[in-house]
């Protein structure tokens, strides 16, 4: 028999984990938004992505969040900015930067956290649940 009390909390630690490597591939993106080359032609730091999907988990009847796929962005171009003493600037004094928006980053590693907690609150509330249902237990 499958225990919906027990699938809920399946499912809100898988997103718990899914959301939280998702705002370490965020963070990492942030903390590199200015890493270039270390010399001329070089490519700078690549922006990171993560791709989730959905699991099965046949033991419990439910899917889970998993993460399919962590990759590089290959669709957004690097920027150039001109800083002649930067070491990867090239004959022109141009430097080629990641590609990675700050903002683009903050609103996505915002968005992981409310959804941490969204899945934190289930898990809070299945765990009530249960309680509920064994003092009800108790007292019948």
């Amino acid at each position: 028999m499958i225990d919906p009390l027990k699938s809920i909390s399946a499912i809100a630690s898988s997103g718990m984990e899914a959301q939280s490597l998702r705002m370490r591939v965020a963070s990492e993106n942030i903390a590199n938004a200015r890493a270039t080359a270390t010399a001329p032609g070089e490519t700078p730091y690549v922006r990171k992505t993560i791709h989730f999907s959905a699991q099965p988990m046949r033991e419990l009847g439910v899917s889970r969040v998993a993460v399919s796929q962590l990759g590089v962005d290959q669709t957004t171009p690097f920027t150039v900015e001109h800083d002649p003493g930067n070491p990867a600037a090239d004959a022109n004094g141009n430097v080629k930067m990641p590609n990675v928006n700050p903002l683009v980053e903050m609103a996505d590693l915002r968005e992981a956290g409310r959804s941490y907690s969204a899945n934190l609150q289930m898990m809070k509330q299945a765990r009530s649940m249960i309680s509920m249902t064994i003092d009800l237990l108790r007292a019948g």
